[in-house]
């Protein structure tokens, strides 16, 4: 399949710094909008970059949709909450423009890798507690939700306090102590996670991020949240490799792309309820499959 072309964009908001974007995808006829999606790619809160998440935004775009991939604030010199300020402007943003990018009818979703999952997810709840945008859904890819990195997929793979990129990302990002306490900083801590959009949650058997994103799904299937839980059961050299242009042939990227395109479909189509102008689906299954 070939690489997604793409755009560039600035995204202006009142009172904020201007961020750049690349916009993958294109939009469909009339009346036939694809998803619009804001991306956010990994790093561990203080690096990567629009080449680095090339990989998962493009593999956005061939699953249907058009993708906003954002160069959001990076830690230490922009600690917690500036990326999700930028971020979420970034979703208001996009939806005054959706017309533009793809169609006045698009449903909007959120999706990141790593750091960028935490941030999406991040995302999801300013949008539910701001009362807008409103999403059909919230794709996280190996998300980075446990501050404490104390998961045993984590010390299986030999990640701990000391020299472990993660724990240096959180410290970074959160530099105070009570940072960590935020719901929007640790979602997998949030006590509240009901009104929050149907979740696609993706890992690997290899993925040092495993657990924690596993325990983030069943805290969302307890709190009445759709949650699609996919597994990739071979070995992805992830989070590393979402951040490497070359992995864009990697053999993981087939079934991730077969799982995004199956969600975005099911999401961004079919019976729904209106909301604030945006079609929510209506849609209550949950699921979980490798």
């Amino acid at each position: 399949m070939s690489k997604p072309a793409w755009t560039t964009e600035t995204i202006e908001s009142d009172g904020a710094p201007p961020l750049s974007a690349r916009v993958y995808g294109a939009g469909g006829p009339s009346g036939d909008a694809p998803p619009l999606v804001l991306h956010l790619h990994g790093g561990a809160f203080v690096g990567g970059d629009l080449d680095q998440g090339s990989v998962v935004a493009s593999l956005l775009a061939e699953a249907g949709a058009v993708v906003v991939c954002v160069d959001y604030p990076l830690a230490p010199a922009h600690p917690f909450p500036q990326a999700i300020e930028a971020n979420h402007a970034a979703l208001v943003w996009m939806l005054r423009q959706r017309r533009r990018l793809t169609g006045h009818d698009a449903r909007l979703f959120v999706a990141g890798e790593e750091a960028g999952g935490n941030l999406a997810a991040a995302a999801a709840m300013v949008s539910r507690d701001r009362h807008g945008p409103l999403l059909a859904g919230q794709i996280l890819l190996s998300p980075m939700l446990d501050a404490c990195v104390s998961t045993a997929s984590l010390r299986g793979a030999k990640a701990g306090p000391v020299g472990c990129p993660w724990a240096d990302g959180w410290h970074a990002y959160l530099p105070r102590a009570s940072d960590a306490t935020h719901p929007y900083a640790t979602p997998g801590s949030s006590m509240r996670l009901d009104g929050l959009p149907a979740t696609l949650l993706i890992t690997a058997l290899d993925d040092p991020l495993r657990d924690e994103t596993h325990a983030y799904a069943e805290r969302l299937r307890a709190a009445g949240v759709p949650v699609d839980e996919a597994m990739v059961p071979r070995a992805t050299g992830w989070p590393v490799t979402y951040l490497q242009p070359e992995a864009a042939s990697a053999p993981w990227t087939d079934p991730v792309r077969l799982r995004l395109r199956r969600f975005l479909l099911e999401r961004a189509s079919g019976p729904c309820l209106m909301r604030g102008g945006l079609c929510i689906p209506r849609t209550t299954s949950s699921r979980r499959t490798s």
